[in-house]
């Protein structure tokens, strides 16, 4: 996946707002980072790009509900059911928050919900779509999935400390005293620190922390399969199907993970190059070995014949040139054409008149009527000869060397 992944500010958007962002072409290994107004992020480069927004997760906030039977991520009323289960939990308005619901939404069981400020995230992506890098999709930063883990983040003028796994997404400040209000967790807990805030992580969590880039971080986010781009925010169901189909043609073309599937298709593709190859050359071999053959018969039959140009035109004239001298009659002759047509025609025909010119013979007259026309053709085939019925004249020409 060739994405560039926009991390949006928390605070209001402007036009220069600068974005933290990150760009990869496989989707997982950057290949850049840094910060930049809209109007001068990373540019779309090939066909399948997409631009993934990322959630902070301060501007979240996660809630924990069970949809009514009959209720599904299609429904029409899906949002009026969500801020009324909703309601008692909300500290905003529920008119003026964006909600999207998990991955897989089924009725009959308990899902998330994020929620968060709607104008916001609209300012947001508008910023981005008149900068000509529309979001495909909205990703969060942290998710309700995966192991339970402590992440440090933030710089260290306003650092924060996020729990995000299975159980939920709690963002509170890193300090000492909001570790009190995590829930009991394992001592082999993982935790991951920017380096920004690494040395204060530390000395809050009393051990040392795994360092990660921030720009990692939303890359992961990019991979998860929750998308934020619901409801009023959700692209048309085509124009989702083509960023799919774009994205997916991409990864084939570049993505680690499909390197395998690449080298067994070119693979697949040498092997029948060289077996077309290979069939060619076998193929041109055993042409060449009947022309060889054709050319050896040619010299051996008349020694006189040392340039061999045309072998089956000049044994042709070979063989006219031996019957004139000797007197003896071809296919091509009166004589032989006659006996073949006697041979050929029905009993009690007799002709009135023959034409004979350049090796074709035309018998006129109607010396073959129209229910043994096809037996006598076929009998003439039979000899090495072509006929055919031209009104009432029957034509015929030799069709083989005899």
């Amino acid at each position: 996946m060739s994405a560039l992944v926009v991390l949006l500010p928390s605070h209001t958007v402007t036009a220069s707002t600068e974005f933290e962002y990150a760009l990869t072409n496989d989707g997982s290994t950057r290949a850049s980072h840094g910060a930049a107004q809209a109007a001068l992020l990373p540019a779309p480069t090939r066909t399948g790009f997409e631009v993934v927004a990322v959630v902070p997760a301060a501007v979240l906030s996660w809630h924990r509900v069970e949809l009514p039977r009959g209720t599904t991520a299609k429904s029409p009323r899906l949002r009026a059911v969500l801020e009324g289960l909703l309601e008692d939990q909300l500290l905003d308005e529920p008119e003026t928050l964006h909600f999207a619901l998990q991955p897989d939404t089924r009725a009959g069981g308990p899902l998330w919900v994020a929620t968060c400020d709607r104008a916001w995230l609209r300012s947001a992506v508008h910023i981005l779509e008149a900068a000509g890098r529309p979001a495909s999709r909205i990703v969060p930063e942290f998710a309700p999935e995966g192991v339970p883990t402590l992440y440090a983040i933030g710089d260290p003028e306003q650092p924060f400390l996020v729990l995000a796994g299975i159980d939920g997404v709690t963002a509170l400040p890193l300090s000492a005293q909001a570790l009190a209000l995590l829930p009991s967790l394992p001592q082999e807990t993982p935790c991951v620190a920017e380096p920004a805030v690494a040395q204060l992580a530390e000395q809050v969590l009393h051990h040392p922390p795994v360092l990660q880039h921030p720009a990692e971080r939303w890359l992961r986010s990019a991979r998860s399969g929750w998308d934020l781009a619901q409801f009023d925010f959700s692209s048309s169901g085509r124009a989702r199907t083509l960023k799919k189909l774009g994205t997916a043609w991409a990864d084939l073309l570049a993505a680690p993970q499909w390197r395998p599937a690449r080298w067994a298709a070119l693979l697949l593709v040498a092997v029948n190059l060289v077996g077309l190859n290979a069939w060619a050359w076998r193929e041109r071999s055993a042409l060449d070995q009947k022309r060889d053959a054709v050319r050896r018969i040619l010299t051996q039959t008349f020694p006189q014949v040392k340039v061999v140009v045309d072998a089956p035109l000049q044994m042709e004239k070979e063989v006219a040139a031996l019957r004139q001298a000797t007197g003896a009659s071809s296919g091509r002759d009166l004589e032989p054409m006659l006996a073949a047509l006697g041979s050929a025609l029905p009993a009690q025909r007799s002709l009135s008149a023959v034409e004979f010119a350049n090796g074709e013979l035309r018998v006129p007259g109607q010396v073959v009527g129209p229910q043994d026309v096809q037996a006598s053709i076929s009998a003439l085939r039979s000899q090495g000869y072509s006929a055919t019925l031209q009104g009432d004249t029957l034509v015929i020409t030799t069709e083989t060397l005899p």
